[in-house]
C-alpha cells in the first residue's frame, strides 16, 4: 500500500498504537497507575515542575493564589461529588435523598462560603502588606491553588488559637515551657530562643509570653499569612472574633453531621508582634543568628535555646537540619525536641533515620542528649550529663485532630533536651 491510500485512521492508529502498547505493558508489570495527565506528560516530553523564575511552592505568590481560589476550589470539589451521586440508580439516589445526603452537600457548600470570610480576609491582608510586584508574579505552571495546605491552615488555628484546642496544646506545649520556666525570670530576659518551623506560632508565642527574647521562624506563607491575620489590629481585634468550620471537608468517620459542620471560634487570646517576639518569614537552613544586643552579659553569639516540635522530621536532610541547630546555638545552648519521625516518603528524605539513629546522629554531631526530666541535670557538667542513661521520654499526642472524629491517630512522639557542650 503506498502512502498515498493512507486514510486519516490509518495514520491516528500507527500513532497510538505503540502508545497502547506501552500503557499496557506498564500495567501488567504492576506499575503505578498513570492519569492521563502521565501520558500527555509522556507524549510531550519532561517539563520543569516550576519555572526558574516562577514563585516557588510555599512561596507568598502561591499561598496567596490559594487562599483567594479557596471558593473555586471546594465548589469543584463539591460539584464532583453531586456528579458521583448522580450516579447512583433511581431507587438509591431516591433513598440518598431520604437520608438528606443533597440537603448535606447544600449545606457544606454554605458552609464553604461561611470558612471564604476569613480566607479572603487574610489573602487581602497579605496584598496590603507585600509589595504588588512580589505579589503579582505570574504563576503559569503546576496547580495555582493548594486547597490542602488552605485547609491545613484553618485546621492549625484550631490547634494552636482555639479553646477547643487547648488540650491538645497543653500536652505537646507542656513538657517544652516546664523546661524553659525552671529558668528564673531575670535570667530569661537575656536569653534568646529560636523556634523553626513555627506554624502558626502559638508555642513561640508562648515562650514569649515567659519573658525570653524569641524568634518563630517558618518556611510556609500558608502559614505565616493566617499568622499574620492573626497579628494584625486591621483584621483581628478580640478574643474569638473569628468563626471557621475546620472539619467539614472530610466525611469519613464521622459521627453526625452536627459534629463536622460544628463551627470553632478563635483566637482564644490576640497575638501581637512585640519587642520579644520577632517573626521571620523564611527557610531555617539559611537562617544566621543575629549579633548579640547591647548589654547582653554573653560573650559568644548564639541562641540559649532551639526549640524543635514536629519539625526535625520534615528535613530533607537530617543531617544538615541538626548541624544548623548545633550552630546557632551558643556553647552552653540547650536544643529541645518533641515530635515523631514521619519522614517524607517517597526518596524525598536523603536519609530516613530512626529514633536510635538520630540520638546517635546528635551525639556525633557534638551534643550531650538528655531526658528533659531535670533541668539541673542539664546545668551540670558533661562527665554527669552523660551518665544519663534514658535519652528521651515518649509522649503520646495527636496534631490537628478532630476530638469528635471516630478515629484517633496517635503519635508516640520522643522528648529530649539536648546541651552543646563548651569549649574548655
Amino acid at each position: 500500500m503506498s502512502d498515498d491510500n493512507l486514510t486519516p485512521t490509518d495514520v491516528a492508529v500507527a500513532c497510538l498504537l505503540p502508545l497502547i502498547i506501552f500503557v499496557l505493558g506498564y500495567h501488567l508489570l504492576d506499575k503505578p497507575r498513570l492519569s492521563f495527565v502521565d501520558i500527555w506528560d509522556i507524549i510531550k516530553g519532561p517539563s520543569k515542575a516550576f519555572k526558574d523564575d516562577e514563585p516557588g511552592y510555599f512561596s507568598v505568590q502561591r499561598a496567596i493564589s490559594s487562599y483567594e481560589t479557596y471558593l473555586s476550589l471546594s465548589r469543584d470539589e463539591v460539584d464532583s461529588m453531586r456528579r458521583s451521586y448522580v450516579k447512583l440508580g433511581r431507587a438509591h439516589k431516591k433513598v440518598g435523598y431520604d437520608l438528606g445526603y443533597t440537603k448535606k452537600l447544600n449545606r457544606l457548600e454554605n458552609i464553604i462560603k461561611s470558612n471564604l470570610v476569613v480566607t479572603d480576609a487574610i489573602a487581602a491582608l497579605a496584598r496590603r502588606e507585600f509589595a504588588p510586584e512580589l505579589v503579582d508574579t505570574p504563576i503559569t505552571s503546576g496547580t495555582k491553588g493548594d486547597l490542602g495546605r488552605v485547609r491545613e491552615a484553618l485546621k492549625h488555628f484550631v490547634r494552636d488559637w482555639s479553646e477547643e484546642g487547648r488540650e491538645e496544646r497543653e500536652v505537646i506545649f507542656s513538657p517544652i515551657l516546664n523546661f524553659l520556666s525552671q529558668t528564673s525570670a531575670a535570667q530569661r530576659r537575656g536569653m534568646r530562643v529560636l523556634v523553626p518551623g513555627s506554624g502558626l506560632g502559638r508555642l513561640a508565642w508562648e515562650i514569649s509570653e515567659l519573658g525570653f527574647q524569641t524568634v518563630a521562624i517558618e518556611l510556609s506563607s500558608y502559614m505565616t499569612l493566617a499568622l499574620r491575620f492573626l497579628m494584625s489590629p486591621s483584621t483581628t481585634q478580640q478574643p474569638n472574633q473569628h468563626t471557621i468550620h475546620p472539619f467539614a471537608s472530610w466525611f469519613s468517620h464521622t459521627r453526625s453531621n452536627d459534629h463536622i459542620f460544628r463551627a470553632v471560634s478563635f483566637p482564644d487570646v490576640v497575638p501581637r508582634q512585640k519587642e520579644n517576639f520577632q517573626l521571620v518569614e523564611g527557610d531555617f537552613l539559611s537562617h544566621r543568628c543575629p549579633p548579640l544586643p547591647d548589654g547582653n552579659p554573653n560573650t559568644e553569639n548564639g541562641y540559649d535555646a532551639i526549640v524543635t516540635l514536629f519539625f526535625i522530621d520534615t528535613s530533607v536532610n537530617i543531617i544538615a537540619t541538626l548541624e544548623h541547630i548545633y550552630s546557632l546555638l551558643r556553647p552552653g545552648g540547650i536544643w529541645i525536641n518533641l515530635g515523631p519521625l514521619l519522614w517524607t516518603s517517597g526518596g524525598q528524605a536523603r536519609l530516613e533515620l530512626s529514633l536510635e539513629e538520630v540520638l546517635n546522629l546528635a551525639e556525633m554531631i557534638g551534643f550531650k542528649i538528655h531526658d528533659g526530666q531535670n533541668h539541673d541535670r542539664v546545668q551540670r557538667c558533661s562527665e554527669e550529663a552523660s551518665q544519663v542513661s534514658n535519652r528521651s521520654t515518649t509522649i503520646e499526642c495527636e496534631y490537628t485532630a478532630d476530638k469528635m472524629a471516630m478515629m484517633r491517630w496517635i503519635y508516640r512522639a520522643e522528648f529530649w533536651v539536648a546541651t552543646k557542650e563548651k569549649i574548655a
